[in-house]
């Protein structure tokens, strides 16, 4: 089964009521690594790609200024629920993050968190949005990837056959969405289930 946004939709508004008090539990230790090493400064602005129930927002520093992004209804719904956060203002925008959705050159940094695996086109996710930073911005990525010369197993092809009807993609590999574009990354590091999640820091450079 290949990943749609209609699906997305359906399948992120039955995972919505119980997310938080779910997987996000498993998830947890990746985001915050994530947000440590994106090293967020009081007064950047961040973009949150995926944006999902807002997981992330009460991990962000104070001072900053975020912009949250997702196709989901029911995910924002969870999002917003978490709103106002002290000393950091956020909004939050409902679209699809194929497609660049906030004004380019606008951010300092941003977040690709549990995103690249579970959008439909994950290197269009990643190109479109990487539009937004400013030259010499920053974006993080927290996400389970296939290893880039690592085999893709009739086995994993399998299993990802039910992980996509529950809404995540594990045969990508993160090398495949990123060639051509301007990023450089800065760490790879292994992240949960023995490093089948990565933690990944991207340094920006626009020519």
């Amino acid at each position: 089964m290949k990943l749609t946004n209609h699906w997305n939709r359906f399948i992120y508004q039955l995972w919505a009521p119980i997310y938080d008090a779910t997987v996000n539990h498993f998830f947890m230790p990746g985001r915050k690594r994530a947000i440590e090493i994106l090293n967020l400064q009081a007064g950047e602005r961040v973009l949150l790609v995926g944006a999902g129930t807002g997981a992330d927002l009460p991990l962000l520093p104070g001072g900053v200024e975020a912009v949250g992004v997702d196709i989901s209804p029911a995910m924002l719904a969870r999002a917003r629920s978490k709103l106002p956060l002290s000393d950091r203002s956020v909004a939050l925008v409902q679209g699809d993050a194929q497609t660049l959705l906030v004004d380019e050159a606008s951010f300092d940094a941003i977040i690709f968190n549990l995103i690249l695996s579970v959008i439909p086109d994950g290197r269009a996710c990643l190109q479109e949005n990487l539009r937004a930073l400013k030259p010499g911005g920053r974006a993080v990525v927290f996400d389970k990837f296939l290893p880039d010369d690592g085999k893709l197993t009739w086995g994993r092809r399998l299993v990802n056959h039910f992980s996509t009807l529950l809404g995540t993609d594990i045969t990508r590999r993160f090398g495949d969405m990123a060639e051509g574009l301007p990023c450089k990354i800065m760490r790879n590091e292994p992240s949960l289930a023995d490093g089948l999640y990565r933690v990944i820091l991207l340094d920006i450079t626009f020519s």
